[in-house]
């Protein structure tokens, strides 16, 4: 008896952001595997994979979008379906990871929700997990299973460099994502800075700029960030940067959640153009802004995912920013 060792990939999307996982798909030559999905009348999630999946292996596709935990409990079972079903292995891809912001406690008895998430993924079944651009890197190591960490540095660094026209400062909206800023300085060769910022523990899309520590009068300035959420911190940022003598100010962040009111926001603002990532879907309140330029990540994702699934280095794609 002769056993084939051949592997098979298959690609699955959950109902968040078809598009991005039909692009993926495409790029990587292959067709989505087949996914009966429907919600009961109770709001219950039924999944079923509609050919066999035994002995593949399995990436399952899902954005963590609105409404957020709909999406995250439809990806978790469509990986305990492929799980039951024998395939060989399994990776969530996870374009946009939710409940990334509540990475640590900043009040007594709060959760550490995106450790609760990491560990609701490993009792699904998933054997790796892989997303991009997360609020914090510490993130990788709530749980033990491989954690590919993939960054939209490229795309944004590619579209930066044909755009920029004259000296420019990469400016982190808070003291945190100064490692960020750095790295798209190093790129850009440009000046880094940062906004002191102040946000009350206790109410949530509420923060303050207070002062910005860095050059930014005469030059350029490029707002770097994870996530655009209601758009209070980079408003407040490009309105400080302005005060402060910037020339003029971009916005870039991988996830746009635009929440309200974060297109009326950025619609007064004086940020000239508004960056981000398809790892979402882009709200309807956003059609017919100006300012919005979206650029996808698919070829990234489809890069890594022929990688993981040929067991070579994803590090390689990225030049060794994939942190």
């Amino acid at each position: 008896m002769e056993i084939s060792a051949q592997k098979r990939l298959m690609l699955f999307s959950g109902s968040a952001n078809p598009e991005l996982a039909a692009e993926i798909a495409d790029l990587m030559s292959i067709k989505p595997g087949g996914l009966e999905r429907s919600v009961f009348a109770s709001g219950e999630i039924y999944v079923r994979p509609t050919e066999s999946v035994r002995g593949a292996d399995c990436f399952v596709i899902q954005s963590h979008c609105r409404p957020i935990n709909f999406h995250i409990m439809e990806q978790l079972l469509i990986i305990d379906a492929l799980r039951r079903a024998s395939a060989k292995r399994i990776t969530a891809v996870m374009p946009s990871f939710g409940y990334s912001r509540q990475d640590k406690k900043g009040l007594p008895r709060e959760p550490i929700s995106a450790r609760l998430m990491v560990d609701m993924f490993a009792a699904a079944g998933v054997d790796r997990l892989v997303s991009i651009d997360l609020h914090s890197g510490q993130i990788q190591g709530f749980t033990s299973k491989p954690f590919d960490h993939l960054t939209a540095l490229p795309i944004f660094v590619d579209y930066l460099e044909k755009t920029l026209d004259g000296p420019t400062t990469i400016v982190s909206p808070d003291a945190g994502g100064v490692k960020r800023a750095e790295r798209y300085a190093r790129h850009l060769n440009s000046y880094v800075g940062f906004v002191h910022k102040r946000r009350e523990a206790d109410k949530r899309n509420v923060a303050e700029a207070l002062a910005m520590i860095g050059k930014v009068r005469g030059r350029h300035a490029i707002i770097v960030d994870d996530i655009v959420d209601t758009a209070g911190t980079a408003t407040s940022a490009a309105n400080l940067l302005i005060e402060q003598g910037a020339l003029s100010v971009r916005l870039v962040a991988t996830h746009g959640v635009l929440s309200p009111p974060a297109m009326e926001r950025l619609r007064d603002s004086d940020i000239r153009e508004v960056v981000i990532a398809n790892t979402l879907p882009v709200p309807e309140s956003a059609n017919g802004f100006s300012k919005l330029k979206v650029l996808s990540v698919a070829p990234l994702f489809a890069q890594a995912l022929k990688a993981i699934f040929s067991d070579e280095s994803v590090s390689e794609i990225f030049l060794g920013e994939n942190l």
